[in-house]
């Protein structure tokens, strides 16, 4: 049987948003009253306010939702190129929300005497033989998005192994680097979120037929971001790592299968930079002292 092709203006990435929104939303609604009875579901946010973390969990719940929804031959290619980058993105966020979820339940129990944080901090703790989940997060985030570059790879034709062994690096690079840096932008209210719909919505203006699995998956994430928000920006709810990681991963698969060898490379610097900065510079102290980035960090929230 020939299988159907959405066009390139078709009702894709519309569904895709749709599905993935409502997956999010039934997850955080239906995890709403363990959470009152859990404390582990709960934390403290910068604010002192003690909000839930089931708001992360739906969040990844739709961004595996929208990667299982890029395996439509959207593109006219082959039903099995399709289901490969719709594994690859599945894997990706489920690797990245399992990880997260499980640095979450551990809040830090394994970090030993002093709490670690960035990646240095967790390099330290393991020369000091504590074995952290930040460190077992790095490890499955990377390998999650080494298998699912791998994926994206293999849907690509290149002359040499050289060549599709680096287009394979590059998707992992920019698949863990977004995870990440998604994580380390969530220390307000709706900033991880607002950082996936400016990243994803550029990429619905590409109306190639080549573009469309990118396309499906970044509306994907614009409808668990959109579901997300409000509860989020309430401070009703906050991603923790669950959330954060999976979402991130989410947007860097929508990078990562984009035609464009050039923005997958742009990607993976930016991606990379921003990451490895981070040990340096504080995010917050340089969004804080921007009026522009200011201004669209503190829209919506319901305190400075």
């Amino acid at each position: 049987m020939t299988p159907t092709i959405v066009p390139a203006g078709g009702h894709a990435p519309v569904a895709a948003a749709a599905a993935a929104g409502i997956a999010a939303a039934a997850c955080s609604t239906g995890l709403g009253a363990l959470s009152r009875m859990s404390p582990r579901l709960r934390r403290v946010n910068y604010r002192g306010r003690t909000v839930s973390l089931r708001g992360g969990v739906g969040v990844a719940a739709g961004a595996v939702v929208a990667g299982s929804l890029a395996a439509g031959p959207f593109d006219g290619g082959s039903v099995r190129a399709s289901a490969r980058r719709a594994l690859a993105a599945v894997t990706a966020a489920a690797a990245a929300g399992a990880a997260g979820l499980v640095d979450d339940l551990d809040d830090g129990a394994h970090d030993g005497d002093t709490p670690a944080k960035g990646l240095r901090g967790h390099l330290a703790a393991l020369r000091r033989g504590h074995l952290t989940t930040g460190v077992l997060k790095v490890a499955v985030i990377g390998g999650g998005a080494l298998v699912a570059g791998g994926f994206i790879t293999a849907t690509r034709r290149y002359d040499g192994v050289i060549r599709a062994s680096a287009d394979a690096a590059t998707s992992a690079v920019v698949i863990a680097s977004w995870a990440n840096l998604h994580n380390l932008l969530d220390l307000r209210p709706g900033r991880a979120l607002k950082a996936a719909i400016l990243t994803c919505a550029p990429l619905l203006a590409d109306r190639r037929p080549i573009a469309s699995t990118s396309r499906v998956l970044a509306a994907g994430a614009l409808g668990t971001a959109a579901a997300a928000l409000p509860a989020d920006l309430g401070e009703n709810t906050m991603l923790g790592d669950t959330g954060a990681n999976s979402l991130g991963a989410l947007v860097g698969t929508a990078l990562a299968v984009h035609p464009s060898a050039a923005l997958r490379a742009a990607a993976a610097i930016t991606g990379t930079g921003l990451v490895v900065a981070s040990e340096r510079v504080s995010f917050t102290r340089v969004i804080e002292g921007n009026r522009v980035l200011s201004a669209i960090d503190r829209l919506g929230r319901s305190a400075p």
